[in-house]
């Protein structure tokens, strides 16, 4: 139901464990925020029945705690000492292809292989073609697949160099955990779009799309992988005690551009992205959206009780809190309240014919405190509006509690573009901000709200400057339309023909 971006995945890897799938499941649970659709975990054990390296598997549709419900499968089946684990969002279409479901793996002349992909490959068009015409065939419509045939083809000896050769050929934004019969490979892309974070538990080594993954398994943070690296983990890292690391090189003409968005709406709060606290950096864009656009001064004839500020819980609750404060830093009276209450054990829902499933999807998730709202000038903070459907039945929703106003307050600026870089975002013409000229005015009527504002891209930027100033680039293209690595113009037609 919801009507926010998604992000395409998260992932997870842990080396020298004896309880290796069982702390992946663990992980995949934290991460579970990243994709609802799939989940799977592949081990790496040494089997001495057959006295060969296998990699059993086991994944399926749904969520961590459906897919993985049967204990037996870590008892029996998912033996071994490292394990990579992947939760999946997939845009409609692919998301009923079990195929399409990771880790994928692969047993080729150099022994097994494994693979969790988070991203998008922007040449993946090109690389499909090209295997094609080399007879490749493809079991699934995912670009992570290439990656895999890439590597199974390359003409270098080693499996590593094999793995190199493939990464110098892939374009975009991607993070990936690899599994060998020795090894779990770490990559990021070397422009960094999105995070991967590498931590220790004793003598194990994990890694993670986030590090609340590791907080739930008691690991500890040791440090982000960086833009370009290629992180090898094996025997060798257990008895130095450093990993190994590789680099990619970068496109010339450009530079480190951070998924900006990460901090607005998917990471979780408690984590560590790009080596900052999310929850610091909301509570920025909260400071920054009053700084633009504070709380007006209420007559008495709107009514005798001060203003409140109310979130659209949970991912806006830091950045509702840091609105509220910077106000009353600035003399202005306010109260932060909470006005709204989440129902989190939403699945999926039944929708009787005739019925507003909207409507009815938005009250199965959402609840409102009317004692708090009732008579009340209401500033309602939320981290970003997309389609704005949902905005307004939640907006309708709270009107039925009387309130005297109700002003919509966003904390990132008006989503205008589409992303290629591993989001996915509605096309730019169903994009309220897009149907609506960008005229806050027009979507606060659409909506229902007396007045709507938004935080400008420059105030974003600063915010997330001003909690993390040793901070790099990030990519604000789904905002300003400034990609900063080329994208095809054949995707980009292919993507979407609004542009």
């Amino acid at each position: 139901m919801s009507d926010k971006p998604h992000d395409y995945c998260g992932i997870f890897g842990i080396f020298n464990d004896p309880e290796a799938a069982v702390h992946t499941y663990y992980g995949l649970h934290a991460l579970q925020h990243r994709g609802q659709e799939s989940a799977g975990i592949v081990t790496s054990w040494f089997d001495p029945e057959k006295s060969i390296p296998v990699m059993p598997q086991h994944k399926g549709f749904g969520l961590v705690l459906n897919v993985f419900e049967n204990q037996k499968v870590f008892t029996e089946k998912l033996h071994g000492t490292s394990a990579i684990g992947h939760n999946r969002y997939s845009t409609s279409g692919s998301s009923v292809n079990a195929s399409n479901i990771q880790p994928f793996r692969v047993h080729y002349k150099n022994g097994n292989l494994a693979i969790g992909h988070n991203g998008n490959l922007t040449n993946a068009a090109k690389l499909r073609a090209m295997l094609e015409n080399r007879g490749v065939i493809f079991q699934s419509t995912s670009d992570t697949e290439l990656i895999l045939h890439l590597i199974s083809h390359s003409t270098k000896e080693t499996q590593m160099d094999q793995i190199m050769d493939a990464l110098g050929q892939i374009e975009g934004a991607y993070c990936l955990v690899l599994l060998t019969d020795d090894k779990l490979i770490a990559v990021r892309d070397p422009n960094g779009f999105r995070p991967l974070a590498l931590g220790r538990m004793g003598s194990s080594w994990v890694v993670a799309s986030e590090t609340c993954a590791f907080d739930i398994i008691e690991a500890r943070y040791v440090r982000d992988i960086q833009p370009g690296e290629v992180l090898i983990i094996d025997r060798e890292t257990l008895d130095s005690g450093e990993p190994r690391s590789l680099h990619l090189q970068r496109k010339p003409d450009t530079g480190i551009s951070q998924c900006i968005f990460e901090y607005v709406y998917f990471s979780r709060p408690d984590s560590l992205i790009f080596g900052e606290n999310t929850d610091k950096v909301r509570r920025k864009t909260g400071k920054y959206l009053a700084r633009e656009h504070p709380i007006p001064q209420v007559t008495s004839t709107r009514t005798d009780k001060m203003p409140i500020v109310i979130s659209v819980p949970d991912s806006s609750n830091t950045a509702a809190l840091g609105y509220a404060h910077e106000n009353q830093k600035q003399g202005i009276a306010c109260k932060y309240e909470i006005g709204l209450i989440r129902n989190h054990y939403v699945g999926r829902t039944f929708i009787s014919p005739g019925q507003a499933s909207r409507d009815v999807k938005v009250r199965t998730k959402f609840n409102t405190v009317k004692g708090v709202l009732k008579d009340r000038v209401v500033f309602l903070v939320d981290d970003s509006i997309v389609r704005g459907t949902t905005s307004a039945h939640l907006v309708q929703m709270i009107r039925s509690a009387e309130p005297k106003e109700i002003h919509f307050m966003v904390a990132s600026p008006p989503i205008l573009h589409p992303c290629f870089y591993g989001m996915d975002f509605p096309s730019p013409e169903e994009l309220i901000a897009n149907l609506y000229d960008q005229d806050p005015k027009k979507i606060a009527d659409v909506i229902g709200v007396d007045s709507l504002r938004y935080l400008s891209a420059e105030g974003l930027v600063n915010a997330v400057r001003e909690a993390h100033p040793d901070g790099a680039g990030y990519c604000t293209a789904c905002f300003t339309g400034n990609y900063p690595v080329p994208v095809p113009s054949r995707m980009r037609k292919e993507e979407n023909e609004y542009y």
